[in-house]
C-alpha cells in the first residue's frame, strides 16, 4: 500500500510537472488604478486553485465546528445515561 501511495504522488508530481511547463507562457494580470503583473500561467492557476481550496475550507469548517460541538454534547448525555443507569 506504501509502494502505491508513493507511485500516485510521483504520478501526480510528473503530471503537475508536465502542466507547468506547458502552461509557462507569460500572462499579464491587470488591477484598478493600472496596476499590473506578469506572471506564469501556471502560477496564476495554481495561486487560483489555492485560494478556492483555502475558500472552500473555510466555508465547511463552520458546519464542522459545529458537528463536532453536538457531537460531544451527545456524548455528555449518553455517557451520564450509563452511569445514571441502575446495574
Amino acid at each position: 500500500m506504501r509502494y502505491l501511495a508513493l507511485l500516485i504522488k510521483i504520478l501526480l508530481f510528473v503530471f503537475l510537472l508536465g502542466f507547468a511547463v506547458k502552461n509557462s507562457g507569460v500572462v499579464t494580470l491587470r488591477y484598478f488604478f493600472g496596476y499590473e503583473w506578469q506572471t506564469s500561467l501556471a502560477l496564476v492557476i495554481l495561486v487560483s486553485f489555492a485560494i478556492g481550496l483555502l475558500v472552500g475550507l473555510l466555508a465547511c469548517s463552520w458546519r464542522l465546528l459545529r458537528n463536532h460541538r453536538e457531537l460531544r454534547q451527545l456524548r455528555r448525555v449518553v455517557q451520564s445515561a450509563d452511569h445514571s443507569k441502575p446495574e
